[in-house]
């Protein structure tokens, strides 16, 4: 099996000579750079194209994220695992959103660490464990607001309507459900239809599944 190439940032030398330490112990990588800043990061990995930078998030000047999306962007057959000695949750979004293959932090074991990047140089995406859970719960938050939005120009009734659309009823089923009249059940099923932009009840119908209206009642 090829080895991983590996460039290394870190505006500290010591953290540098650590990180080349622990890699030189193990034979399936094989570190071809070093940097201590963004535009040299760029700048070598033009020049080296390493299948992976390890670099850290925080460096003088433009930032590691910086540096991430760029090369992300300019090579993407490198692969980018950013190093960071805190859990901030902004960063740790930022750094997904620029295009990193890995998030973890300095904290890490040695060994658990060279697993990770075993795992990237595989084509795997990793997150330390220590900031898994947040990225979990910001995309069931991001999901719920994608939802929520979904029936943020209907009315409470008109939700109402679209719920009992959604269980197959009638308009003089829901009329009777709701206590109102026929003909005003199909000016709210018109115009949930316009609202939604869907075609008939029977799309109405899914979208209402499909975006979960039960829980916006």
């Amino acid at each position: 099996m090829a080895k991983q190439r590996i460039l290394l940032v870190d505006d500290h030398e010591v953290v540098r000579l650590g990180l080349k330490a622990l890699l030189g112990h193990h034979s399936q990588f094989d570190v071809v750079g070093e940097a201590v800043n963004a535009k040299e990061a760029v700048e070598q990995v033009e020049r080296l194209r390493p299948d992976i930078v390890l670099m850290d998030i925080r460096l003088p000047g433009a930032s590691g994220i910086e540096a991430c999306e760029e090369i992300t962007h300019k090579f993407p057959e490198t692969r980018v695992v950013m190093l960071t000695s805190y859990a901030e949750d902004e960063m740790l979004f930022s750094a997904i959103r620029a295009g990193a293959s890995g998030y973890v932090l300095k904290q890490i074991a040695g060994d658990d660490l060279i697993r990770a990047l075993e795992a990237v140089g595989r084509g795997e995406a990793l997150l330390d464990t220590a900031v898994t859970q947040r990225v979990f719960q910001e995309v069931r938050r991001a999901v719920r607001e994608e939802e929520a939005s979904a029936f943020a120009n209907l009315s409470q009734q008109e939700r109402h309507v679209l719920l009992l659309v959604s269980e197959g009823k009638t308009n003089r089923e829901i009329a009777k459900a709701l206590f109102l009249g026929e003909g005003t059940v199909r000016n709210y099923v018109s115009s949930i239809l316009s609202k939604l932009g869907v075609s008939n009840r029977a799309e109405a119908a899914a979208y209402a599944v499909e975006h979960n209206l039960r829980d916006y009642l």
